[in-house]
């Protein structure tokens, strides 16, 4: 299964946070699943570490990419597509991040590894 991380789930899966559900963590371990990071999650941490929003982040903020990649995991870059798709979501789901995961998730035809309930309505398979 290919798998798209929410921030909040790479956050506590490189913190062995104990938030970060048992299936989840299952999902994420399993060499049966590949395992993607968006570039709207570097871009989020990258600015809330910045505003003091996510103090501890601070290896993550200053070399994203180094960090993903010693997980195993890929990147997933922003294209036009999903950018298109992001802005035309319906409802009120105002975060630009949350709603870039949703459209990539969609277009890339991926699993979300999210705890976010609301994600459920916009027709993306969760994993949580």
């Amino acid at each position: 299964m290919r798998l798209l991380l929410d921030t909040h789930a790479l956050l506590w899966w490189l913190a062995g946070d104990e938030r970060l559900s048992a299936t989840a963590r299952q999902a994420i371990s399993s060499e049966d699943n590949e395992i993607f990071v968006s570039a709207a999650s570097a871009w989020e941490v990258s600015t809330k570490h910045r505003l003091g929003k996510l103090p501890g982040a601070g290896p993550l903020a200053v070399d994203f990419a180094r960090e993903v990649r010693q997980q195993g995991f890929s990147e997933l870059p922003i294209s036009l597509a999903h950018g298109q798709v992001a802005g035309a979501l319906p409802g009120e789901h105002r975060d630009p991040f949350g709603r870039m995961l949703i459209a990539q998730a969609r277009e890339e035809k991926m699993a979300l590894v999210s705890n976010e309930n609301m994600f459920d309505s916009f027709g993306v398979q969760r994993v949580w």
